[in-house]
C-alpha cells in the first residue's frame, strides 16, 4: 500500500496526519501514567497508518466520542476511531470494524431489575455517555425508559450514583472496573449491543481516501496487528472483527 500524491494530500492537508483519539473508551485508548501521552490500540493503529503514509503524526485527544466525531467532521482532525452508527455516518466514512466490544447494563445489587429486557420500563432512568455509541443506540431503541447523559463515558457510573438513577449503560470493562471501585453494584447478564469499532474520515476527503483507509484496516486485521495490540495492552473482552470477506 503506497499512497499517491493526491491521496496523501487528502489525508494530510496540514502536512501531518492528525488522528483524533477518544480517551473515553478504555478498550481503545487511555493515558500513559508515566508520560501523560495517549496509548492503546487506536493509538497504535494511528501510528501505523502514519508510517504507511510516510508522514509524521499528531495525536489529538478527546474525553468523549462525540468530540472526536465533531473534530473529524469539521476537519480539525484527519482520521478517527469510532463506533459505527448511522447518525455519525452522515458525515463520516467508516471502514469495516477492527474490534468488536460488548455494551452492557449495570444496576445496584438491590435493584429489582434482573435482565436486559426489564430495563426499558417507564420510570427507569438509563445513564449513558453523551454522544457515545450507547447514547445513539439507546436513543433509538428505548421506548419507555428515560435517558440521562453524563458528560463522558468514564463519568457514567458516578453520574448514575449521584443522580440515584436505575441503570448505567456502557463498555462492559468500564462498568466492571467501576463496580469493583464502588461496590454494591452488578452487571446484568448478557449484552444489549455489540459495538463495531472502526476507523473513519470525513466524507469530504473523497471515496478514494475512504477506500485506502478501509484496505489498511483489513490488512491490520489479516496480519495480526490488531490482535497483537489487544494483547500488548492487556485488553480483555474485546475481539478482532472478522475480515470483510469472512462476514456471514
Amino acid at each position: 500500500m503506497t499512497a499517491a500524491p493526491d491521496l496523501l494530500a487528502a489525508f494530510t492537508p496540514t502536512g501531518v496526519l492528525r488522528a483524533a483519539i477518544n480517551l473515553g473508551n478504555p478498550i481503545l485508548a487511555g493515558t500513559d501514567p508515566a508520560t501523560g501521552e495517549p496509548r492503546g490500540v487506536s493509538v497504535d493503529l494511528a501510528r501505523a497508518f502514519a508510517q504507511r503514509l510516510g508522514v509524521d503524526i499528531e495525536l489529538v485527544a478527546f474525553d468523549a466520542a462525540g468530540q472526536s466525531v465533531q473534530a473529524v467532521t469539521d476537519g480539525q482532525a484527519d482520521i478517527g476511531f469510532f463506533a459505527v452508527d448511522p447518525v455519525r455516518g452522515a458525515g463520516i466514512a467508516f471502514t469495516a470494524p477492527y474490534v468488536l466490544i460488548e455494551g452492557c447494563y449495570l444496576v445496584r445489587e438491590a435493584s429489582p431489575i434482573r435482565a436486559n429486557d426489564e430495563v426499558d420500563r417507564a420510570g427507569h432512568r438509563v445513564v449513558v455517555g453523551k454522544g457515545s455509541a450507547y447514547d445513539l443506540h439507546l436513543t433509538r431503541e428505548l421506548q419507555h425508559a428515560a435517558i440521562v447523559r453524563a458528560p463522558t463515558s468514564p463519568a457514567v457510573v458516578d453520574t448514575f450514583i449521584g443522580q440515584q438513577a436505575e441503570v448505567a449503560a456502557g463498555v462492559k470493562q468500564q462498568l466492571e472496573a467501576d463496580a469493583r471501585r464502588l461496590g454494591g453494584l452488578r452487571l446484568l447478564d448478557g449484552r444489549f449491543m455489540v459495538i463495531r469499532q472502526a476507523m473513519g474520515l470525513a466524507k469530504t476527503r473523497g471515496p478514494a481516501a475512504a477506500t485506502f483507509l478501509a484496505a489498511f484496516v483489513e490488512a491490520m486485521k489479516a496480519g495480526g496487528f490488531v490482535r497483537d495490540a489487544l494483547v500488548r495492552h492487556g485488553i480483555q473482552g474485546a475481539s478482532v472483527a472478522p475480515l470483510e470477506g469472512d462476514r456471514a
